[in-house]
């Protein structure tokens, strides 16, 4: 048997009771409070049906529930599902279909778009809805919810961890491909903890003196290393506002003497280090700023240790490995080192990272090849998906569709990603998603995705679409298309028009031709 990641906070509730755990808002949990929380929870949850093995998905802004229910959801060897809050409603509802989701944890402010899916999600038995106070089944009136907070008040005590394989899984972190379809990566107990156990050994020594901020979604970086915090007893604030301000997250890095950052997009690092010189704030408590996503500009990281100091540590890795394929310290982030600072760092401890070519063959260094990964650390596969983990995972070996190089020194370059991936402010688009929907709209006949410049999200959305013979559909219309079907960032920026797309002599759209042409002509512009 395996170690349960539940006994994380039964430990620091019994090194630490009177520690501070959890701050949100004016609300503080010492760890025996908030163990006490989690192990009702976990009770009610149990009673109502909720064994060993189910899914328990969650979906909610930023807060401490997000949190509880995977404490709670593992005490019972349930496996959690965490989305982005940011989702579409229809995206919600392919999560829970295809998780087939016993239950969902969710946010008061999403009930409309719950009503509206509960009847295509069968699986999905138990409902269990979040207010920001108290709350009774009644604030829920068209389908039978139940309130969260009075099953933490109600529900039985769980006492016992429930005993675990270390390949059980945990964690179903839902990653979208080239499909448009999101997959869910299977991430085990065993996982989750070496991920734990690597980013105290590689990035950043955590300690039960420290105080996190949570900014980014718990749902995704900042939520997988919450439990990093919680193993060293550390206390944990959760930003209580939906979305990043960085006046906001000064005032509360100065009111709670926060020490780390778990988990910033490099969009939020650029604007954080304008708003710091904007109000000319002191953070002396700030020691450490963990970064990821993707990699940062050079002159932006510049800028940005000018600002703060050395304090800064960068992670790449993927849902399929979880933050964990090569990193960069506080101590690798040299100013007169710039080149450097344009990589993602060396692979982690107990990490296999190689560029290869098409055929699999190692690439001498310099030299682009995509980039691949074996690690225990790997996911076990994709949920109900062997087809997907057969195509992901080849002997062992995780390819991640990223293309990039290493350099003499073991310094990792990524250069472009093969699946045409898009990340705006740290979110993943992939074109694939958008073009589908463009094409529901009657009057258009093809449609091409893809990534431009975009100076502060650091990519946004251009569509080029040719339209159907007769069709004067305008920019605007389709963009407002867009955003009846897609959650907002997801939505074209720009849209053009064209006669015909280009194609190779197999008929397949010539994405990175009109990629390069777009990027060339606001390289001149610049």
């Amino acid at each position: 048997m395996g170690a349960n990641l539940g006994v994380l906070v039964d430990h620091a509730a019994r090194t630490s009771p009177d520690h501070p755990a959890v701050v949100f808002g004016e609300s503080m949990w010492t760890y025996g409070q908030w163990l006490a929380r989690i192990q009702r929870l976990a009770g009610a949850l149990r009673q109502s049906g909720v064994a060993r093995g189910d899914r328990v998905a969650v979906l909610s802004a930023n807060r401490p529930e997000i949190l509880e229910v995977f404490f709670a959801a593992w005490r019972i060897g349930a496996v959690v599902v965490p989305m982005n809050y940011r989702l579409h409603r229809d995206e919600v509802a392919y999560i829970l279909q295809h998780s087939q989701a016993k239950a969902l944890v969710y946010e008061q402010a999403r009930t409309a778009d719950v009503e509206v899916i509960r009847p295509s999600c069968p699986d999905t038995q138990l409902w269990i809805g979040i207010r920001p106070d108290d709350a009774t089944a009644d604030d829920f009136p068209t389908y039978e919810t139940l309130a969260y907070e009075t099953l933490v008040r109600e529900g039985p005590v769980l006492s016992d961890v429930a005993p675990v394989d270390g390949d059980d899984l945990a964690w179903l972190f839902y990653t979208s491909g080239t499909t448009g379809r999101p997959k869910g990566a299977m991430l085990t107990h065993r996982i989750l903890l070496l991920m734990t156990l690597n980013v105290c050994t590689d990035i950043y020594p955590f300690s039960r003196s420290d105080v996190a901020l949570h900014t980014a979604p718990l749902s995704h970086g900042s939520g997988l290393y919450a439990l990093a915090l919680v193993a060293k007893g550390a206390t944990q604030v959760i930003h209580a506002h939906a979305r990043f301000d960085p006046e906001r997250v000064l005032e509360d890095i100065a009111a709670h003497q926060v020490t780390v950052l778990p988990f910033l997009a490099p969009t939020m690092v650029k604007r954080l280090t304008s708003g710091l010189r904007q109000t000319n704030r002191d953070v002396p408590s700030l020691r450490c700023i963990i970064y990821g996503g993707a990699p940062m500009y050079v002159e932006d990281m510049l800028e940005s240790l000018e600002a703060f100091g050395p304090i800064f540590a960068q992670v790449y890795g993927q849902g399929e490995c979880p933050m964990s394929i090569t990193g960069m310290d506080r101590a690798a982030h040299r100013p007169d080192d710039p080149v450097h600072l344009g990589s993602v760092g060396t692979p982690r401890t107990g990490v296999e990272v190689a560029v290869v070519d098409e055929q699999g063959n190692r690439l001498p260094v310099n030299t682009p090849g995509e980039v691949v990964v074996r690690s225990d650390m790997v996911m076990k596969g994709y949920w109900s998906d062997p087809e997907a983990t057969r195509r992901t995972v080849i002997d062992g070996w995780l390819h991640t569709g990223d293309i990039g190089y290493f350099d003499e020194h073991g310094n990792l370059f990524l250069l472009d990603r093969s699946k045409d991936l898009i990340i705006s402010g740290g979110s993943n688009i992939y074109p694939r998603e958008v073009e589908e929907v463009l094409l529901r709209h009657p009057g258009i006949a093809e449609a091409c995705v893809f990534g431009i410049p975009d100076p502060e999200w650091g990519e946004a959305v251009k569509a080029v679409v040719v339209r159907k013979p007769g069709w004067s559909v305008t920019e605007e219309e389709l963009i407002a298309f867009c955003q009846q079907h897609l959650t907002s960032y997801k939505k074209p920026r720009v849209i053009g028009f064209a006669d015909s797309l280009p194609k190779n002599a197999y008929g397949k759209v010539l994405k990175r031709e009109l990629r390069a042409a777009e990027w060339a002509q606001m390289n001149r512009q610049i």
